[in-house]
């Protein structure tokens, strides 16, 4: 592995497309990043686990094991929240709500413009390395500790994806207000904004995990405006008490 010097960041590519791996590898490198490369899902778990990388490159099909199951591993096993950048040729709305469920960060579609790979790269380190204060932010009985990115709802401790936890974050920080669609994008991805299903399929599996085993939804979307995250009967409470 590579020591951490002067570079744009340390990249760990899983392909097993040696056309791919060399184009992508070579652009980047010309860039100011540096590679570790794995062929294979097996050798890219264990160079994940092992290792600290800014961003994983992680093709979906890969011999040995896969990208779906490889990124499982990685968040639910390993306990990584390096951020993972997706390769996949399947491009529908379902095969996007997979690949955030197994714990991607984003996607690209191949064929892709390396150009976009690496803004897209990038704009994960960016996310990645920006300075959080640490704080305890709760809404009802969702808890997160931002120092730890411990998140708890009733006490049960939740697994949430990197991006996932960094949407929380704002809308917890911004409860009960509404929150718009762009003001989440542009916190979350910058100037690149992402497509139109992206930001949908990660509040989708958050709806998964911090409402669907529980009593009562703390996840909101307001038609035309945005999304919010409120204690709704809390808020009644307050009102007929104030």
């Amino acid at each position: 592995m590579k020591q951490r010097e002067e570079q744009a960041g340390l990249i760990l590519l899983i392909e097993d497309n040696r056309g791919i791996s060399e184009m992508v590898g070579e652009f980047l490198e010309r860039r100011g990043y540096s590679i570790d490369y794995a062929a294979d899902g097996v050798t890219g778990l264990h160079l994940a686990v092992a290792n600290s990388y800014d961003v994983i490159v992680l093709d979906l099909m890969l011999p040995g094991m896969d990208g779906l199951d490889l990124c499982r591993k990685l968040r639910a096993d390993a306990k990584k929240s390096t951020p993972v950048l997706m390769l996949t040729a399947r491009d529908t709305l379902e095969d996007k709500l997979i690949g955030l469920d197994a714990g991607a960060d984003d996607y690209l579609v191949k064929p892709f413009e390396i150009r976009e790979l690496e803004a897209r790269v990038r704009a994960l380190i960016r996310r990645d390395r920006r300075q959080v204060s640490a704080e305890l932010l709760s809404v009802g009985d969702l808890v997160l500790d931002t120092s730890t990115l411990r998140l708890t709802r009733a006490g049960q401790e939740l697994t949430v994806s990197p991006i996932g936890l960094k949407l929380l974050a704002i809308l917890m920080r911004e409860s009960p207000r509404v929150v718009s669609r762009r003001d989440i994008e542009r916190e979350v991805w910058g100037d690149l904004l992402p497509d139109s299903d992206t930001l949908r399929s990660h509040l989708y599996n958050l709806r998964k995990i911090i409402d669907k085993p529980f009593q009562k939804p703390l996840l909101h979307t307001i038609h035309s405006a945005g999304y919010r995250l409120a204690d709704l009967d809390a808020e009644i409470a307050a009102s007929k008490t104030a």
